[in-house]
């Protein structure tokens, strides 16, 4: 029998909340050695400042010297390590990521994200009109909060929405410690083989959308590889995040109906309660193992070069340095600074995409059912406890 893995101390949670133990490192230590998921130690970094320097530091703090983890378990040669690298931003530093980035950073700017409105618009109102036909009760997440960024991001790559049952319960699987490493890593592989066919049906008749527009333009610049891995991280981090998003920040304000009722009836409580739900709940509880290229002292701690650290973004999330009260959630102060979407080169691309989708749908699916209400005691919630992004596994609802 597969033994289920200790999750480490930074990624663990009752209920919404991160574990007690991890206030206590912060205040007292703010930086304690963990063993990561990987198997690896590392120094975990956990008061907002300093976590804010490591992640605005890619000269200290290296992600591309990171070593590709288990490598050596796993057996993968370094042609494949190369592989899986290429284009894959969140392993890069300046100025290979800055190359990369440069590319993308147009297609997702503020400007270009608000012109998709309507079409969520629609997707959200389309997927609500689904939920208001079939009736109560429902699974929320599986009918609602993972179709919709899956269809958005689907459409803005060009891939194939029939294809999304596959890409999810793949994603799904990938991203779940529970699931033994050699199944992980098969998985992998057959999601970077999905995305070969979809950058080959690119390359031979390039269209209008995301993938399209990177073989017309960048063609001459791209390694096929590296449209692989690009395409790959679009397509996993723009249905994975915002989907958690939508399920656990509609069961936060069902736990706090005052808040709920403001969302729902008052647009401008919108866009600061969406920035407080990202603070609040930090989906991505950690940032990318980064490396020291140095000696650093952080928090008055010396680390040598050479050392893996992690940043605990949930940690950093609920400083009372950062905000008031940091374990309360309050939707009135909208606190901008939160490292939800992390900080510095690699602040996430798609977060005018992401906060674009939540701003719409959860309005919409409170102003439909201004009745909705869990249809299982709270209790009864299934979280997802070995994720490396924080969801539910389901959040059945009626109305």
């Amino acid at each position: 029998m597969t033994q289920t893995p200790a999750m480490p101390l930074h990624m663990q949670r009752v209920g919404f909340d991160p574990v007690a133990e991890l206030a206590r490192l912060r205040a007292d230590e703010g930086v304690t050695e963990v063993v990561t998921p990987f198997g690896m130690r590392a120094f975990l970094v956990t008061r907002y400042e300093d976590i804010r320097t490591v992640l605005s530091d890619p000269v200290r703090f290296s992600n591309a010297r990171t070593d590709f983890p288990l490598a050596e378990q796993l057996r993968l040669d370094e042609a494949e390590i190369s592989r899986q690298r290429a284009g894959q931003l969140l392993g890069l530093d300046p100025p290979e990521h800055t190359r990369l980035r440069r590319m993308l950073t147009p297609e997702f700017s503020v400007r270009r994200i608000r012109r998709l409105a309507p079409r969520i618009e629609e997707i959200v109102t389309s997927h609500l009109d689904d939920l208001e036909r079939e009736g109560p009760p429902a699974d929320l997440v599986s009918r609602f909060a993972l179709p919709v960024p899956s269809l958005v991001i689907c459409e803005l790559l060009g891939v194939p929405y029939s294809e999304r049952e596959q890409f999810q319960r793949r994603t799904a699987r990938q991203l779940d410690l529970s699931v033994p490493l050699a199944e992980r890593v098969t998985l992998n592989r057959e999601s970077r083989q999905f995305m070969q066919e979809q950058v080959s049906r690119a390359q031979a008749a390039p269209g209008d959308d995301l993938l399209g527009m990177l073989v017309r333009d960048h063609g001459d610049e791209l390694s096929n590889d590296e449209l692989v891995g690009v395409g790959l991280l679009l397509l996993i981090a723009g249905h994975e995040t915002t989907a958690n998003m939508l399920g656990l920040g509609t069961l936060a304000l069902l736990r706090h109906p005052d808040q709920l009722a403001q969302v729902r009836d008052d647009p401008t409580a919108v866009e600061p309660a969406v920035e407080e739900l990202l603070r609040w709940l930090s989906i991505v509880p950690a940032g990318i193992l980064r490396t020291t290229t140095t000696e650093v002292t952080l928090a008055g701690r010396t680390l040598p070069a050479g050392a893996l650290v992690a940043a605990s973004l949930v940690a950093a999330n609920r400083d009372a340095a950062f905000v008031e009260d940091p374990n309360r959630l309050d939707i009135t102060r909208g606190a901008l600074g939160h490292l939800a979407f992390g900080h510095g080169v690699h602040h996430c691309l798609g977060a005018p995409l992401a906060r674009l989708e939540m701003t719409i749908a959860f309005p919409a699916l409170l102003r439909r059912f201004p009745q909705l209400a869990l249809a299982v005691p709270f209790e009864e919630v299934g979280f997802r406890p070995h994720h490396f992004i924080f969801g539910l596994q389901s959040l059945p609802v009626t109305w």
